[in-house]
């Protein structure tokens, strides 16, 4: 019997402002000892997932760092499954996404549900009543923990149990007033601890006769997510309710466990007071008793002759009341809500759009990148540098025909945009190069020149020969003889089939990069022996497509994938098809696996189901990422394009992490966030190009470079 538990991260905690807010609710926030609740609560359920199971989270898109950070501090973040709602629709929503997934994966697997914000110090106890609890959940019942109380509260829900030990449920109680709750305690009620135990079939059992409109929105959100996290929109159709009112009060199965470990919701501030572990921050006290105080670092709270207050300081406001009105701070908020709704929640900055980053990158190639690159790291003889030094200065060494042939490409795609820069000299020297210095005697391109001018004794592999097929395609329109550059692809491309397959890429009829950039490179050139290119690039294209069924396109990096993705619907284009096309949507799907949950960026590499590995990224990736979301944005039906429009925007600020203002790039990112020194390589800048010209495509600015 696996368990999967599963965390509910949607509380808003408002009776603890201002500490508590939207953008990090109280869960997120260390309120009775040194790790947040949140950290606590994962802590304490995670060691229920043995064997097959696994703890699964579920919150709030707007909460994904606050997650996947905490998790991470306290080393757990492999070993979890998070959900995020792209809009709260309380407790019963959020349940039947867990459930759903769990009974995807394991259809008799149970679900231990637990609020992310409680205060339950005896972590052995608790557990321990789980697996009680599981048991019997597995022969049909959901069970749910009724605390036994300390003292009457009117603060929680009670449990009318038929019976002590684990019994069922006689009777659902609201909040009541003290004296009521008095009576309920004499009667044998228990808190409602609002934990439950059920296995995910019962609980969708449940909802599908109770509250249909619940499980029918959550299992087509859950079917169709817009990246390997966010629940899919259908979520927001979900009908607004309590698993409470949705099953609990309605549903014949309802059981209680009566535990007695210490147990509290922690949900206004004399809750916290009574922990003993509250005050936070630097505080001084001079005949002061009984006072609850916290305050951000660098702020002194000094207190005088006060008895029994919470004194509460952030940044932007203070709260101070007495412990004993705790509850009644609603009504404070209500107030804040009309008079100062600003103080609602802490200020943020919001994320750079997507035209925004546009236009700045626009301006950025324009005046820093290009007439960098151009001159220092081009020089008259058409040759371009290999790589620029962090302070502007070439590298020297070999100069490879890879490089040769990527700028050449860039800098006419360059011209195409506006650029106003020396463009045409560029690609006329550099193709001139290509020809003269690189091109052997038998058509085919050697792998680069050594520091000398000597042909490299390396092998020239296939790739080399792909990106000389796109640089000379770029020249093609101007020079004198444009014909004996098309006799000259025409050559390569005859001779690819002689080319081996890459070492680490042994099984030759799986998509590998040669086979992406050979049919761009053959979609280019379509037009000239047009039927042989076109030839090219039909059996190339059905090769990536009959793989991608066999799901070996995870074997590709997710930038790898990106690329495929986007040029595979450049060829569905191009032969006609209306709208993106669908193996292509399917590999940019797969891609999407690859972007961090964290940082929104492309992983470098993954395993094998996948997801992330390592935490290393590559600015090329970010720039395709960024191509492959805008070029299937254009064609798609509105509801789709939403996303795609999040993801390009995403992917635009993931480009922007690696860019310096003065031109420059660093290559790759750590799992740290830093950043490799190492000189900034010449042959990112086609991807931005790239870049820039889908965004072009995009929009209705016309030529950003000019």
């Amino acid at each position: 019997m696996a368990l999967y538990p599963v965390i509910m991260c949607g509380g808003a905690g408002t009776r603890l402002w201002p500490a508590s807010r939207p953008s990090r609710p109280k869960q997120f926030i260390p309120l009775a000892g040194n790790r947040s609740l949140f950290q606590e609560t994962a802590l304490r359920v995670a060691p229920l997932a043995q064997d097959d199971g696994r703890l699964i989270v579920v919150g709030g898109v707007g909460h994904r760092e606050w997650i996947l950070d905490q998790l991470a501090e306290i080393g757990i973040d492999d070993r979890v499954e998070i959900l995020l709602e792209p809009q709260a629709r309380d407790s019963a929503a959020a349940m039947a996404a867990a459930a759903l997934w769990t009974h995807a994966r394991d259809p008799l697997g149970v679900n231990v549900f637990v609020a992310s914000d409680h205060h339950i110090p005896d972590h052995d106890a608790f557990r321990e009543a789980c697996v009680v609890a599981a048991e019997a959940a597995r022969d049909g019942r959901i069970v749910t923990l009724g605390v036994r109380p300390s003292e009457p509260s009117s603060a929680y829900g009670y449990i009318s149990p038929e019976g002590p030990g684990l019994a069922p449920v006689r009777a659902f109680r609201e909040k009541p007033d003290a004296r009521t709750a008095a009576d309920y305690i004499a009667s044998g009620y228990l808190w409602n601890s609002g934990n439950f135990i059920v296995t995910a079939a019962t609980l969708l059992d449940e909802l599908k006769a109770n509250a249909p409109g619940v499980e029918i929105a959550v299992r087509q959100a859950v079917a169709n997510p817009t990246d390997r996290a966010v629940l899919g929109p259908a979520f927001a159709d979900a009908p607004k309710i309590s698993i409470d009112y949705a099953v609990m009060e309605k549903t014949r199965h309802a059981s209680v466990l009566e535990v007695d470990f210490e147990w509290s919701d922690l949900g206004a501030w004399d809750a916290i007071a009574a922990t003993g572990e509250g005050d936070f921050g630097q505080h001084i006290f001079e005949d002061a008793e009984g006072c609850l105080v916290r305050a951000p670092d660098g702020m002194l709270v000094a207190a005088l002759g006060v008895r029994d207050l919470a004194i509460i300081a952030e940044r932007d406001a203070v709260l101070v009341c007495d412990l004993d009105r705790a509850q009644d701070i609603k009504r404070l908020v209500a107030r804040i809500q009309t008079t100062s709704p600003q103080h609602l929640d802490f200020a943020r900055d919001a994320p750079e759009t997507l035209e925004a980053g546009a236009r700045r990158l626009a301006d950025w190639m324009r005046l820093r990148a290009l007439p960098l690159w151009s001159s220092v790291g081009a020089s008259d003889d058409g040759a371009f540098a290999e790589a620029l030094s962090l302070d502007g200065r070439p590298v020297q060494g070999p100069r490879s025909v890879r490089v040769q042939a990527k700028q050449i490409w860039a800098y006419a795609e360059a011209g195409r945009l506006g650029w106003q820069g020396p463009w045409r000299r560029l690609v006329m020297n550099g193709v001139e190069r290509l020809q003269t210095r690189f091109l052997r005697d038998d058509g085919l391109c050697c792998a680069g020149l050594a520091p000398d001018g000597a042909p490299s004794p390396e092998t020239a592999s296939a790739c080399d020969q792909v990106f000389a097929l796109l640089a000379l395609h770029a020249a093609r329109d101007l020079v004198p003889d444009p014909a004996a550059l098309e006799t000259c692809a025409v050559s390569i491309r005859d001779q690819m089939d002689a080319f081996p397959p890459p070492d680490d890429e042994p099984d030759s009829s799986r998509p590998t990069p040669v086979d992406i950039h050979l049919l761009e490179a053959c979609l280019a050139w379509e037009g000239g022996d047009k039927d042989r290119w076109r030839e090219v690039a039909d059996h190339v294209a059905a090769r990536i497509r009959a793989d991608i069924g066999e799901r070996v396109a995870v074997s590709l990096s997710p930038g790898r994938t990106f690329q495929a993705a986007r040029v595979l619907d450049r060829h569905a284009r191009r032969r006609g098809a209306f709208g993106a096309d669908a193996s292509a949507l399917q590999l940019y799907a797969e891609a999407l696996r690859g972007v961090t949950a964290r940082d929104r960026i492309v992983a470098e590499t993954r395993d094998e189901d996948g997801r992330p590995r390592g935490g290393r990224s590559r600015l090329w990736a970010q720039t395709e990422w960024l191509c492959a979301s805008l070029q299937f944005g254009q064609d798609v039906t509105p509801a789709d394009r939403a996303p795609l429009q999040q993801d390009a925007a995403e992917a635009m600020r993931a480009v922007w992490a690696h860019l310096t203002p003065d031109g420059l790039w660093r290559d790759t990112r750590l799992a740290t966030g830093a950043f490799i020194e190492e000189a900034a390589p010449a042959s990112v800048l086609l991807h931005l190009i790239r870049a820039l010209s889908h965004l072009v495509a995009g929009s209705d600015d016309g030529s950003p470079l000019r």
